[in-house]
């Protein structure tokens, strides 16, 4: 099953494009849950939302909707991995008040961050087997046999990227579900995917697992368009895909 979706679902410049015009942004939630079955949440990456923030995610979605946080910059950015106890612990208080709403937790390394997969291992082995964690490191220090390893053991995901087309991580499936993250396409109007570029990532997708697909290219709406077409696209092929609106 190929879950799509899109990085976030609050931009203005969706009005308009993916939202009615009249409706009030504090409906947005709502219609998006309606067209789509899952959405990556990435201000928690800023900014750790509330548990009761989370509380009200799960209310205001229906039973079939799945959330993939980011996890807070202060384990990656900041601690860089280190002492990971604490910031876990409490990144899991609150997100876990999604319920069965809860998704892949994203863990995206800073690109300044070399590879150490011990310590990565430490970070993983403080997750719960329930929660699914996806990976997504961006130093090319990273692409070792041994981290590899670390995320085989864990069951976690690597997250693979594209930007223009092209993908940016190894295509390693480390885990028995996928995640795939789309940045940047290099088609018109920008940052757009073509339909070629699309079919390619389709093609490279383990269709015997759940695979999280997120278009993080969101300026213009360009996540929402591209996010129907490939949803539309697997459909014509037989595969199974989650909801989206018509291309």
């Amino acid at each position: 099953m190929i879950l799509v979706g899109t990085s976030g679902w609050q931009y203005k410049d969706w009005r308009g494009r993916f939202y009615p015009e009249k409706l009030p942004q504090r409906l947005w939630l709502e219609h998006y849950a309606s067209c789509f079955a899952t959405v990556e949440v990435n201000n928690a990456f800023y900014r750790l939302p509330e548990r009761s923030t989370f509380e009200q995610w799960r209310a205001r979605t229906p039973d079939d909707f799945c959330v993939a946080v980011k996890m807070s910059r202060y384990l990656t950015h900041i601690k860089r991995l280190r002492d990971p106890e604490e910031p876990v612990e409490r990144f899991l208080s609150r997100a876990t008040a999604l319920g069965d709403r809860l998704g892949p937790v994203l863990v995206q390394l800073p690109p300044t961050l070399r590879a150490d997969p011990a310590a990565l291992d430490r970070v993983l082995a403080l997750f719960p087997p329930e929660v699914k964690v996806a990976v997504e490191p961006r130093h090319d220090t990273w692409w070792t046999d041994e981290t590899r390893a670390v995320l085989e053991k864990r069951n976690a995901a690597l997250s693979w990227a594209d930007r223009k087309g092209r993908p940016v991580t190894p295509l390693w499936r480390t885990a028995d579900w996928g995640y795939l993250r789309l940045h940047e396409g290099r088609a018109t109007p920008w940052p757009r995917y073509g339909r070629a570029a699309l079919r390619s990532w389709l093609d490279r997708i383990d269709q015997s697992v759940n695979t999280y697909v997120y278009f993080n290219n969101d300026p213009g709406g360009a996540a929402t368009v591209n996010a129907a077409e490939l949803a539309a696209a697997a459909r014509r092929r037989g595969q199974d895909v989650t909801r989206a609106p018509g291309p």
